[in-house]
């Protein structure tokens, strides 16, 4: 392909969807938004817009970012800046005024028969560069449609506990500092209504004094919220009097990141006073707690959701990675005997031990039929959603525990009368402990214990995240076996003594102590969930110790010499 090639053409009519992303959390994308990115042919959008959406695009999308980095854009005089394209490719649009040409390049998709999704932080309708492009679709014949979105005026509020209205419903009005003309600021100071207004970090005292110049009281409670409804948002509360003297004691100013954007809320009735009692996001267990998951996306990925729901940053570290058993023919015996009906129930402790048994059957050219008249077994909830995409759902999930002990509970004995075959297939890895054999065979079956997989040390992780690991940088880690702490310790080092280590069960917690680590959250029960719960119970009491004694609420990581200096330009 080209350098300056668009990819190849689809259908024969294009068609462009502007699309609202919201302020920043995923989760307030639009389900019509989510169906129109899992059908687009390319995505164009900055970079930090992309960042939300990218996830909910098909395989295989062209995805093109408006704010490329300068060095990848021409200087003047030197020829036609370009989009950066990240599939390796980009594509050189008309630049008016030297900023690339976002119009241009989807209405070139679009007559090129594709569907594009041009994505816009907040709501298309408040973006004046979307309404633009609209018109300039409109003009060319384009044709295209409009998905809202959560316009980041309301979206930011309502995540920082700052309610727009009251029960005597007082008028909103809402403002861009950036383009807010005399007049506007003059009305908005002479009413009593709630002002919102859109500015920037380093902007937000002129815009307060802009408001007491047009009569607003100096008194007059303020809320200013960056980084608004993702795990990095911050609130401070003042007044339009005393928000520069907050924010220059909270040493946000001066700052790098000074001119980042930011929603105030301005009002007497915005509520900014009970921040305590409806600040539901940031106080949530374990807000912005970057937790260290010793495992892969795939399979950490139910467990990254939970710890999102409480507020955490979740970051995948693969420790073990999987390769395939050393003498394969245990595991083709195997198969072809569940083919001919050699086993009466076959047991699966693991994603990696269904993901070998069917990429065996693939070999073979069989498929789920193969287990016809076979009683199928789970441990876990990953393992029986792995089978159910298999196309086989299975016969006996533990009621209990998720683990080997929790399947022998509820496992039947062998009877001669009902079980014709008293023969069961274990496929499972090399180094799996020897509970669920010797339980099985007490209950009078006989196993066929067949290595499927071997585990093996992963590759160390970049630089930067051992970097972070030994650091302090991480507030904390989920250990859900004694080898995830070998491994990660193996390959990336001990984790610093501030963060929190948090470990599935008494041998992994033994494990980790005679590594050198404090171990400070246990899970209940054996369950990779439960230990979730158990951090953020733990989160949450700390939370509750500090506002208590009436000291500031930080993050574990903040207690590591030097954070509190770097969180002030973060």
């Amino acid at each position: 392909m080209s350098p300056t090639a668009l990819p190849a053409a689809g259908p024969e009519h294009g068609h462009v969807t502007f699309l609202g992303a919201g302020p920043g959390d995923p989760g307030l994308l639009t389900l019509r938004a989510v169906e129109a990115l899992s059908n687009a042919d390319v995505l164009v959008a900055e970079h930090e817009v992309l960042d939300v959406i990218r996830t909910h695009a098909r395989q295989g999308v062209s995805v093109v970012q408006t704010d490329a980095d300068p060095s990848s854009v021409s200087p003047p005089g030197t020829g036609t800046p370009q989009l950066t394209v990240v599939d390796g490719t980009s594509t050189p649009a008309a630049v008016p005024g030297g900023a690339p040409d976002a119009a241009h390049l989807v209405m070139e998709a679009a007559r090129g028969g594709r569907r594009v999704v041009r994505a816009v932080s907040g709501d298309p309708g408040l973006d004046t560069c979307a309404a633009e492009e609209m018109l300039a679709c409109a003009a060319a014949g384009v044709p295209f449609e409009v998905v809202p979105g959560v316009a980041a005026a309301v979206g930011v509020p309502a995540y920082a506990g700052v309610p727009l209205r009251d029960a005597d419903g007082a008028d909103v009005r809402f403002v861009d500092a950036r383009t807010a003309s005399d007049r506007c600021w003059s009305e908005a100071g002479a009413s009593d209504s709630t002002v919102v207004v859109s500015t920037t970090l380093d902007s937000v005292a002129g815009a307060a004094a802009e408001l007491v110049s047009a009569g607003r009281k100096p008194d007059t409670p303020l809320s200013v919220t960056i980084a608004g409804t993702t795990t990095r948002q911050r609130t401070w509360t003042a007044t339009l009097g005393t928000i520069a003297q907050t924010l220059k004691q909270a040493k946000v100013l001066p700052s790098p990141d000074g001119g980042r954007p930011v929603i105030a809320v301005v009002g007497e009735r915005t509520a900014a006073a009970r921040r305590d009692q409806l600040s539901w996001f940031e106080s949530k267990p374990l807000f912005g707690w970057k937790v260290l998951v010793p495992r892969t996306k795939e399979q950490a990925a139910s467990l990254s959701d939970q710890l999102r729901s409480y507020g955490a940053v979740p970051h995948e570290v693969p420790t073990i990675a999987v390769e395939p058993p050393r003498t394969p023919q245990q595991m083709e015996r195997a198969v072809k005997g569940l083919v001919t009906g050699r086993y009466e129930w076959i047991a699966f402790t693991s994603v990696n031990a269904v993901k070998a048994v069917r990429e065996k059957f693939e070999e073979y050219g069989l498929d789920a039929r193969a287990f016809a008249g076979i009683k199928v077994a789970a441990v876990g909830e990953q393992t029986a959603k792995a089978l159910v995409a298999f196309g086989v759902k299975p016969d006996l999930v533990p009621s209990g525990e998720q683990s080997a002990a929790g399947l022998l509970e509820d496992w039947p004995p062998y009877d001669p009368v009902f079980d014709p075959i008293d023969r069961v297939f274990l496929p499972r890895a090399d180094i799996a402990t020897e509970t669920l054999v010797a339980g099985l065979i007490d209950l009078g079956w006989e196993v066929d214990d067949v290595t499927a997989y071997r585990t093996v040390r992963a590759s160390p992780p970049p630089a930067e995240t051992r970097e972070a690991i030994k650091g302090g940088g991480f507030d904390a880690v989920l250990f859900t076996s004694s080898s995830t702490v070998r491994n990660l310790v193996g390959i990336a080092g001990k984790p610093h003594n501030v963060t929190v280590i948090a470990c599935i069960g008494p041998a992994t917690a033994k494990t980790a102590e005679e590594h050198g680590l404090r171990v400070d959250v246990m899970a209940p029960e054996p369950s990779v969930h439960k230990l979730a719960e158990a951090l953020a119970d733990f989160g949450m009491k700390r939370r509750a110790a500090a506002l208590e004694a009436g000291d500031p609420v930080t993050r574990p990581s903040e207690r590591r010499p030097g954070a509190r200096r770097r969180r002030s330009t973060t």
